[in-house]
């Protein structure tokens, strides 16, 4: 596992913020983290949770970052990775394939056209 650290702020000037974490948990974070510190890595993955996410809800995807998609009934509200739209229950949808090997719910109008 790579972690890369992102410099955006110094620690003086961030705001301390209380979380409470499982013993467990916290032990694994430290072991992932290594010498990065695990309240930096819990920041970090937190950041790339906000960046994907983006401003309107979808995960800040591309057309071009599926790879393939194929044909899908939603068993749960979903939300389209690529617009935002929600997807009813039941409601036909595509499944789609990224370029980094996740698979996402995509709606059936998003890859029309």
């Amino acid at each position: 596992m790579t972690i890369t650290t992102r410099h955006r702020t110094s620690t003086t000037k961030m705001e301390v913020t209380s979380i409470r974490l499982e013993p467990e948990l916290k032990e694994r974070l430290k072991e992932l983290s290594g010498d990065l510190g695990y309240q930096s890595l819990i920041r970090d993955v937190l950041w790339e949770y906000v960046q994907e996410r983006g401003q309107n809800g979808s995960r800040g995807l591309a057309a071009e970052d599926i790879r393939a998609s194929f044909a899908a009934t939603a068993r749960r509200e979903e939300c389209c990775a690529l617009t935002g739209a929600p997807i009813a229950p039941l409601q036909q949808m595509w499944l789609g394939l990224t370029v980094a090997g996740d698979l996402v719910p995509l709606s059936i109008e998003s890859l029309l056209g």
